[in-house]
């Protein structure tokens, strides 16, 4: 199978507000796909219509190769979810709550047992197995978390923002452990609204905002594709800020940032770098840095939505309760 999710025109309303605006994505079987987009942007809506715990009210979506409203018992079968808060029961074990997830799925005990330890070794709980998850950091819970949409070894995952609270060293953890899933051929769908673990982790990138998808690609073709190079000049003297943006302006075309000291404007051209350092020598400015980089994917994200991925709204989504049919 080429792809493992498939959604086209997918609409989803609650009451007047329009969730998901005719949303299409596609994930390459054994891949990341990366859902980016601010809080409220619709990612949260998008994966409870492909994990079957909403129906769209337009569109079409297949996961697994089977429709999300038709067959979703077999979607069911076939995926792993692990939501923005972990779902753990916080009274019992991590062994216990693993081995309760297996229940739940028909195995027989002793397989379920068997799977837990192997879910606890692989995330290195081995030695908190019999410690309530109450007494876990964060960062543990995280993991348990993550380790009991395992249970039933999914094919598909979907990772809705998994690293939201955690510390650099926690997330960087659970960067790996999804790397080694992908390894293993899992196929992963992850919102995040961190562009750091989008640009790390994915393989492809969906940008959604306001319910619509206004960009998709590469990570590297979604820089190209907001201007591909950041071209940044810190001049000497401070004063001199004003000429160096009024030189880049001219170049350029667009009127460049200035952010601590440091004059910033995306280019499409390199040869727009010499053409600065000629003016600015005209000019008689001096220069204390001079850099061409690639554009991050903030400055992608910013260019495309002219906001940045912290910006909070209310959205309907959040009223509804995790696994309500609507």
């Amino acid at each position: 199978m080429t792809h493992a999710i498939q959604a086209q025109g997918l609409v989803k309303r609650f009451g007047e507000t329009l969730a998901l605006d005719g949303v299409d994505l596609t994930a390459r079987t054994g891949t990341v796909l990366g859902l980016l987009g601010p809080n409220g942007a619709g990612k949260t809506t998008a994966v409870r219509v492909l994990a079957t715990l909403i129906r769209p009210n337009e569109g079409t979506a297949k996961v697994g190769g089977h429709d999300v409203v038709s067959d979703a018992h077999r979607v069911r079968q076939q995926i792993g979810l692990t939501g923005q808060y972990a779902g753990i029961d916080e009274m019992l074990t991590g062994t216990e709550n693993l081995v309760l997830i297996g229940r739940l799925l028909g195995m027989p005990r002793r397989e379920a047992k068997s799977r837990a330890a192997e879910l606890l070794e692989r995330f290195d709980l081995w030695d908190a197995r019999e410690r309530a998850a109450k007494t876990y950091s964060g960062g543990m819970r995280r993991r348990l978390d993550l380790a009991a949409s395992l249970v039933g070894r999914p094919h598909i995952l979907f990772l809705d923002e998994p690293t939201t609270g955690l510390d650099p060293r926690s997330r960087g953890g659970l960067w790996d452990i999804v790397r080694g899933l992908v390894d293993d051929g899992v196929t992963v769908l992850l919102t995040t609204q961190y562009l750091e673990e989008a640009d790390q982790l994915a393989d492809d990138i969906v940008v959604i905002d306001h319910g619509r998808v206004i960009a998709k690609g590469t990570p590297d073709e979604l820089k190209t594709q907001a201007g591909g190079q950041v071209l940044e000049v810190r001049p000497v003297t401070e004063a001199d800020h004003v000429t160096v943006s009024r030189v880049i302006s001219e170049l350029v075309g667009s009127v460049p940032q200035v952010v601590d000291g440091l004059v910033r404007a995306p280019i499409t051209d390199p040869a727009v770098m010499p053409a600065v350092v000629r003016r600015l020598d005209d000019s008689g400015v001096l220069v204390a840095e001079l850099s061409l980089r690639k554009s991050s994917l903030d400055e992608v994200f910013f260019a495309l939505t002219g906001h940045g991925t912290d910006e909070v709204e209310e959205t309907p989504e959040a009223l509804v309760k995790e696994g309500t049919p609507a």
